[in-house]
């Protein structure tokens, strides 16, 4: 069953990895400790990760994007993690990527002679980033992005990878490249219009890059829940987590994996996705595990890791 899983990525297109990096057996604390981001673990199989640079609001420099990358793969390797809680420390949520690392890119490009050097590098920089946002969506544990105030730039690309998005009523969200002279690359132009479902709208926040308040926000289906404080988001996503979590790792991991093939294929190509999927994973015992726990009642059910 377990080489039959690792073909099943390579036929479905769900990125694989080598068997020695397959399983995380017991995350130490060395493994995720970070200087950008702090990670605890409020509940069984729930793991909460908090931007944390408050006295910078937040903006993303590239160690902050590196240790996203890096901490959504290892959670997403390890059995011990169902579900992820995404949130932030201090005022506001994240004033999108630190300009002072952006100002670092000109001294490096005035050293190349070439305007294909300078395209190259660029080219490699805005790929290391792009997969830094797309490991939450990569990650086949779901994640729950919990936004408090401002939501600005490259972190609207942040929470457009996770896969439920929770804020405040004093919450706003802004794509912000354009005053900044750029066309966002990191993942907006591509997941807004899928999220929403509009593209007039997209269209709107991207060329203007008017804000885009809590209510509205609900309105057009970006969040999902507006809560009053950010006390009470982070409990309630962390709840939701939690409830999550008691579900069978297997039906949910596979939920979601089928759920982002599905954005990007048609009807046919996803129901032949999660067959090929499900041909493997219905072998699991978790099946016969939760269909004796409906029929007993019962809510409390050891599953699989995964």
């Amino acid at each position: 069953m377990f080489m039959n899983t690792l073909k099943l990525g390579l036929q479905t297109g769900v990125r694989t990895l080598k068997v020695s990096d397959i399983i995380v057996k017991n995350m130490s604390s060395a493994a995720l400790k970070y200087e950008t981001l702090e990670v605890s673990n409020p509940s069984p199989f729930v793991y909460h990760v908090v931007l944390n640079r408050p006295k910078k609001m937040n903006a993303m420099n590239n160690k902050m994007w590196l240790e996203i990358g890096s901490c959504f793969e290892t959670l997403g390797e390890s059995p011990d993690c169902r579900t992820i809680v995404l949130s932030a420390n201090g005022k506001i949520f994240c004033s999108g990527i630190d300009l002072m690392d952006m100002m670092e890119w000109g001294p490096k490009l005035a050293e190349m002679e070439d305007i294909s050097q300078k395209c190259k590098f660029l080219r490699k920089s805005i790929g290391i980033y792009q997969n830094c946002i797309s490991a939450l969506e990569k990650c086949p544990k779901p994640v729950i992005a919990a936004v408090h105030s401002a939501c600005i730039g490259g972190a609207v690309d942040l929470i457009l990878a996770a896969d439920i998005r929770y804020c405040t009523k004093d919450a706003f969200f802004q794509v912000k490249e354009v005053d900044m002279g750029l066309a966002a690359d990191v993942g907006t132009l591509q997941r807004l219009p899928k999220v929403i479902g509009s593209e007039s709208l997209t269209r709107e926040l991207c060329y203007t890059a008017r804000k885009l308040p809590a209510g509205e926000a609900f309105q057009r289906g970006l969040v999902s829940k507006v809560y009053e404080d950010k006390d009470r988001l982070i409990k309630e996503a962390v709840d939701i987590a939690t409830a999550i979590a008691k579900k069978s790792p297997v039906a949910v991991q596979g939920t979601k994996v089928s759920l982002v093939y599905a954005r990007d294929h048609s009807v046919e190509e996803g129901l032949n996705q999660i067959k090929q999927w499900n041909s493997a994973m219905l072998q699991s015992e978790d099946l016969m595990k939760a269909a004796m726990g409906a029929m007993s009642k019962d809510e409390d059910i050891t599953f699989s890791k995964l």
